[in-house]
């Protein structure tokens, strides 16, 4: 449960400023139209608090909700209870919150996808869209388990994902360190020793010794450049322009860059296809596709290509133009 400090206005129109707690600010609202009052500003009070961070939602949390909800919506069940059983059964807590929301949401007359997008921030983005859809086409069922299949092939794709960098990731970071071992402690026991045998050694030879003399010298250097690279790199995650330039390094580096932009190709595919197969407008999935490549670069590229498409030139055209995709996939 988290404190907010709010401000509503009761029927008389007389504004009230007070705090409660609530598992969200959806709740809060709901809390407060149920007192007749309705909510003009809600405030999250900051406070020390044990949990550093919030307790996070795994896509398969995701996974299961969708698949439970389509069995019970597929018997007839009535969906606030089936949301009530399957919040019962939720294992993650902040999961449970959220079920307990958009359960409260929907006893208030808002549709299924709209309390869905009231946690967009814990829904993949293609979600609402393709609940929306569903709604309409009255095909509900079909669509979660349709959905509930998609993060699960999702899930395999970005295991795999993470089990082909891993080995490459890790012989590098072997690699870097065995040198540092060889350079710092290793190499200067060896000038000492050819200093005493008074010989010329190879042009090469001396090279080496003299970058290991540096690098034992000057370790407060290299110490203070490594902690400025990865302060720019954690400040990098924090802007737009920031992560452009870091998944653009990445698209270019050996190996991973391939995997990376084959990933990003086929989340960007397979999300386009789910949402046109549950019968969402291609700009709108478009839009949520772009959202779920997870990659800056493509995002910049792709937005481009929807808005070419938007004013008529189709699809094809403006998805070659932007080089991101192979020659086979244009």
């Amino acid at each position: 449960m988290a404190t907010f400090k709010y401000t509503a206005v009761g029927a008389d129109g007389v504004a009230i400023t007070s705090t409660g707690e609530a598992a969200s600010v959806a709740s809060l609202e709901n809390d407060l139209l149920r007192q007749g009052l309705s909510a003009t500003k809600i405030r999250e009070k900051k406070g020390f608090n044990f949990d550093i961070t919030k307790e996070k939602v795994p896509k398969t949390e995701i996974m299961h909700f969708s698949r439970q909800l389509a069995a019970f919506v597929r018997s007839g069940i009535p969906i606030n209870e089936a949301l009530r059983v399957v919040r019962e059964g939720a294992g993650n807590k902040r999961f449970k919150a959220i079920l307990g929301d958009i359960e409260e949401a929907l006893q208030g007359g808002v549709p299924f996808s709209d309390a869905v997008s009231i946690h967009s921030s814990v829904f993949p983005p293609y979600y609402v869209s393709i609940l929306r859809s569903a709604e309409m086409t009255g095909q509900l069922d079909i669509v979660l388990d349709q959905l509930s299949l998609y993060i699960e092939r999702d899930l395999e794709a970005r295991s795999k994902v993470k089990a082909a960098i891993t080995y490459p990731a890790v012989i590098m970071l072997m690699s870097i360190a065995t040198m540092f071992i060889m350079v710092l402690f290793v190499l200067p026991r060896f000038v000492a020793f050819f200093k005493d045998l008074h010989s010329k050694l190879p042009l090469p030879t001396r090279m080496l010794l003299g970058f290991s003399t540096f690098m034992s010298n000057w370790w407060w250097l290299q110490l203070t450049i490594l902690i400025v690279l990865i302060a720019i790199y954690i400040i990098s995650g924090k802007t737009e322009g920031g992560m452009y330039v870091r998944h653009k390094v990445f698209l270019n580096i050996p190996l991973i860059g391939q995997i990376v932009e084959y990933s990003a190709i086929e989340r960007f595919c397979r999300v386009i296809a789910a949402m046109m197969r549950a019968g969402v407008p291609l700009p709108d999935a478009m839009a949520s596709a772009i959202e779920s490549s997870n990659n800056k670069v493509f995002e910049r590229g792709l937005v481009e290509a929807r808005d070419l498409m938007i004013q008529g030139d189709g699809i094809a055209g403006p998805i070659a133009a932007s080089g991101l995709f192979p020659v086979a996939a244009r």
